[in-house]
């Protein structure tokens, strides 16, 4: 056993064996969370393809399209806490290898689907299988680094999100310009399978050595009371209607569920979750970072799609080469994110950070069909720098404010608060985004016959689709469509940089400044903050091995 420089206090949680593999067992998690990631970021840019009409895509519908995007979020965010909690109890290893399994089948079969309802089921597949996947890298990695190096190897794995984001659209275009759509499923089960192999020879398990009753309560609680919250938002966004008795009764359910299972954990003598967590600032300051940051950027993606694509005439591959920026910011910047925060603090970096997402969303107003092309670039390279510098922090907060064995749940509550922060951005900007192009466009559409009329005011997408119909007689119309559109855009980018601006006063005004001289930036010296039991590795304490591991 390695033990680092310093007091007696601060000697290594991780056995030597795992320290010694800790950078290949990063380079596995990073694997993982790769596949998940890269798989969303590869639909977006194939959701054109499978609206096509069969054999060259599905004929899906705009909504069906959007549940075979909705069905994966659904699930996914309604499990995340319950698989967190899973990984903590019964060991992170097992809940990952049956995640990243249960995602390959969902893809193999997702790419045999012969009808968009059999996609979507398949893609709730996938989210079932990748709700254990995100939790369990996470935290694994929070048991295989010491406290000094977590804020890097955190960098590292957020980096990693960049590089998907930037593969993702890259590798879903050549597969579409050389392949049929299911490939961009498909593709998924060769990386599974590796990413299989390396897990058992490299990853160690580890669980929450003292997991106490399990609190089926408060389990149901949260999946009942996320997957309601998460159907209103999704729905509502997708009626543009957040009035509809059905979006009002599944959004107040889910709330009224959720605080019910607050109620139950603070009373309950064997909790889910310590509620308690969320009096300290930091910490509660930091998850609501993660809302607010994916509320705005996940909106601004969803509309960015259809402006590289409808407005600007792109392919899927040429728009996904122009996301690399964004995607190379976040590889550069967030694995040295630590440092500029052990300089400067977590509440000056972060809160630079969100100005620089606000910024960058905030030029989407200045969009029209001609800006040129080094614009867009040097605008989503200046978001995915903002990014780089804000969701390692906040990730190091949520997950040094735990002890090392709730490491899954608090990865889960991490991810929670972002699926739904990023749901809620699709819906609620999707449907503000929907609602000012129908009235820019109805009063373009008079001189067509009513049952196209009520067609071609539903999207950009349904628009282009008549005026295509017609022939040279529908040139006016795509410039109609086009202005619409920008119109639409350049109110929702307002609303999606007033969010940001919303997060950064959040950080600005709650998370910890700069620590004093020889503290680290987490906030606590090294060793404190953790039960005197928690600062040796005796047996069957949190790092739980086998000798396989070792």
């Amino acid at each position: 056993m390695s033990i680092p420089s310093g007091p007696p206090a601060a000697a290594s949680q991780v056995p030597e064996a795992i320290h010694r593999r800790r950078w290949a067992i990063l380079v596995v998690l990073m694997f993982s969370l790769l596949i998940v990631v890269l798989d969303n970021s590869i639909l977006n840019v194939a959701v054109k393809t499978i609206a096509s009409p069969a054999p060259t895509g599905l004929g899906a519908t705009q909504s069906e399209l959007e549940w075979a995007i909705n069905s994966y979020t659904l699930v996914f965010a309604g499990l995340l806490f319950t698989a967190g909690l899973l990984g903590d109890r019964i060991g992170r290893k097992k809940v990952l290898l049956f995640g990243i399994l249960l995602f390959g089948i969902g893809s193999a079969l997702a790419a045999m689907s012969g009808s968009p309802g059999e996609l979507i089921t398949w893609r709730a597949v996938m989210g079932f299988g990748a709700a254990f996947v995100m939790p369990a890298t996470l935290a694994i990695l929070m048991n295989v680094f010491e406290r000094d190096e977590q804020p890097k190897a955190i960098g590292i794995w957020a980096g990693s999100v960049g590089l998907a984001i930037a593969i993702g659209p890259i590798t879903g275009g050549l597969l579409l310009e050389h392949f049929w759509w299911g490939s961009i499923f498909l593709v998924n089960v060769p990386v599974v399978i590796v990413a299989l192999i390396a897990m058992v020879v490299l990853v160690p398990d580890s669980r929450d050595p003292k997991p106490g009753r399990i609190d089926p309560l408060g389990v149901v609680l949260s999946i009942v009371g996320l997957v309601l919250l998460v159907f209103g938002i999704i729905r509502g966004g997708e009626l543009a209607d957040f009035a509809d008795p059905v979006v009002l009764l599944s959004i107040i359910g889910g709330l009224a569920v959720l605080v019910g299972f607050v109620w139950h954990e603070k009373r309950s003598s064997h909790p889910a979750i310590d509620v308690s967590y969320f009096r300290n600032g930091a910490f509660s300051a930091a998850v609501a970072a993660v809302a607010l940051v994916f509320f705005a950027l996940m909106g601004v993606t969803f509309f960015s799609a259809f402006y590289l694509q409808s407005v600007r005439g792109y392919s899927a591959l040429q728009s996904g080469l122009l996301i690399v920026p964004l995607a190379a910011a976040q590889m550069i910047f967030a694995p040295r994110a630590r440092l500029v925060v052990q300089r400067f603090g977590a509440r000056a970096v972060c809160t630079a950070g969100m100005l620089l997402v606000a910024a960058g969303l905030l030029a989407f107003t200045l969009f029209d069909a001609d800006t040129p092309v080094w614009v867009l670039c040097v605008v989503f390279f200046v978001q995915g720098t903002g990014m780089a510098h804000v969701m390692p922090p906040v990730t190091v907060a949520v997950m040094q404010a735990l002890p090392r064995e709730k490491a899954g749940s608090g990865s889960a509550i991490n991810n929670t608060f972002r699926q739904v922060g990023g749901a809620l951005g699709i819906a609620v900007l999707g449907s503000v985004l929907s609602t000012v192009y129908r009235g820019d466009i109805e009063g373009h559409l008079g001189t067509l016959p009513a049952p196209a009329r009520g067609a071609a005011g539903e999207s950009i997408e349904a628009t282009l689709a008549v005026a295509e119909k017609l022939g040279p007689a529908g040139r006016p119309l795509v410039a109609a469509a086009n202005d619409a559109f920008l119109g639409a855009m350049h109110v929702t980018a307002v609303g999606s940089a007033s969010v940001a601006l919303l997060g950064a006063l959040v950080v600005g005004l709650f998370l910890p400044g700069r620590p004093p001289a020889g503290q680290p930036a987490g906030g606590q010296p090294a060793g404190e903050g953790e039960d005197e039991g928690d600062r040796t590795v005796p047996a069957g304490g949190p790092m739980t091995t086998t000798a396989a591991d070792n």
